[in-house]
Protein backbone atom coordinates (compact mmCIF):
# COMPACT_ATOMS: atom_id res chain seq x y z
CA UNK A 1 0.00 0.00 0.00
CA UNK A 2 1.32 3.42 -0.92
CA UNK A 3 0.08 6.71 0.48
CA UNK A 4 1.03 10.31 -0.14
CA UNK A 5 1.05 13.00 2.50
CA UNK A 6 1.13 16.68 1.54
CA UNK A 7 2.49 19.34 3.89
CA UNK A 8 0.69 22.63 4.39
CA UNK A 9 2.54 25.95 4.51
CA UNK A 10 2.67 25.46 8.31
CA UNK A 11 4.36 22.07 7.78
CA UNK A 12 1.31 20.24 9.05
CA UNK A 13 0.26 16.93 7.54
CA UNK A 14 -2.87 14.85 7.43
CA UNK A 15 -2.38 11.11 7.47
CA UNK A 16 -4.78 8.93 5.50
CA UNK A 17 -7.28 7.08 7.69
CA UNK A 18 -5.96 3.67 6.59
CA UNK A 19 -2.42 4.59 7.68
CA UNK A 20 -3.69 5.79 11.08
CA UNK A 21 -5.65 2.57 11.54
CA UNK A 22 -2.60 0.44 10.70
CA UNK A 23 -0.43 2.43 13.11
CA UNK A 24 -3.13 2.37 15.80
CA UNK A 25 -3.23 6.18 15.92
CA UNK A 26 -6.08 8.23 17.34
CA UNK A 27 -6.56 12.02 17.48
CA UNK A 28 -4.18 13.51 20.04
CA UNK A 29 -1.63 10.67 19.83
CA UNK A 30 2.02 11.59 19.45
CA UNK A 31 4.32 10.02 16.87
CA UNK A 32 8.07 9.57 17.19
CA UNK A 33 10.07 9.94 13.96
CA UNK A 34 13.33 8.02 13.92
CA UNK A 35 15.89 8.32 11.11
CA UNK A 36 17.27 5.14 9.63
CA UNK A 37 19.57 4.38 6.71
CA UNK A 38 18.73 1.29 4.66
CA UNK A 39 20.82 0.36 1.60
CA UNK A 40 22.19 3.90 1.49
CA UNK A 41 18.73 5.50 1.54
CA UNK A 42 17.57 7.86 4.30
CA UNK A 43 14.32 6.52 5.77
CA UNK A 44 12.11 7.72 8.59
CA UNK A 45 10.36 5.27 10.86
CA UNK A 46 7.05 6.34 12.41
CA UNK A 47 6.24 4.93 15.81
CA UNK A 48 3.35 5.73 18.11
CA UNK A 49 4.69 7.25 21.32
CA UNK A 50 3.71 5.12 24.27
CA UNK A 51 2.45 6.80 27.39
CA UNK A 52 5.05 6.39 30.12
CA UNK A 53 4.02 4.04 32.88
CA UNK A 54 2.73 5.56 36.09
CA UNK A 55 4.15 3.33 38.83
CA UNK A 56 2.57 5.51 41.53
CA UNK A 57 -0.94 4.80 40.23
CA UNK A 58 -2.65 2.59 42.79
CA UNK A 59 0.36 2.59 45.11
CA UNK A 60 -1.74 3.57 48.14
CA UNK A 61 -4.29 0.82 47.61
CA UNK A 62 -2.50 -1.47 50.09
CA UNK A 63 -2.83 1.14 52.84
CA UNK A 64 -6.56 1.53 52.27
CA UNK A 65 -7.27 -2.21 52.19
CA UNK A 66 -9.55 -3.27 55.05
CA UNK A 67 -9.43 0.28 56.39
CA UNK A 68 -12.55 1.68 57.93
CA UNK A 69 -13.41 5.33 58.30
CA UNK A 70 -12.69 6.28 54.71
CA UNK A 71 -16.14 7.56 53.97
CA UNK A 72 -16.61 11.12 52.73
CA UNK A 73 -18.28 12.01 56.03
CA UNK A 74 -15.38 10.67 58.10
CA UNK A 75 -12.86 12.56 55.95
CA UNK A 76 -14.80 15.80 56.29
CA UNK A 77 -15.12 15.29 60.05
CA UNK A 78 -11.35 14.74 60.24
CA UNK A 79 -10.71 17.97 58.36
CA UNK A 80 -13.04 19.89 60.65
CA UNK A 81 -11.29 18.44 63.73
CA UNK A 82 -7.85 19.36 62.39
CA UNK A 83 -8.95 22.94 61.71
CA UNK A 84 -10.57 23.40 65.09
CA UNK A 85 -8.69 25.76 67.44
CA UNK A 86 -6.54 23.96 69.98
CA UNK A 87 -7.48 24.74 73.55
Amino acid sequence: MSSTIKLTTKRQATFPAKVCEQLGLKPGDEIDLKPRVDNGKQLWVLQKRCTPPRPWLGSLRAYAKNASGHSIKSMRDSIVRSRAPKL
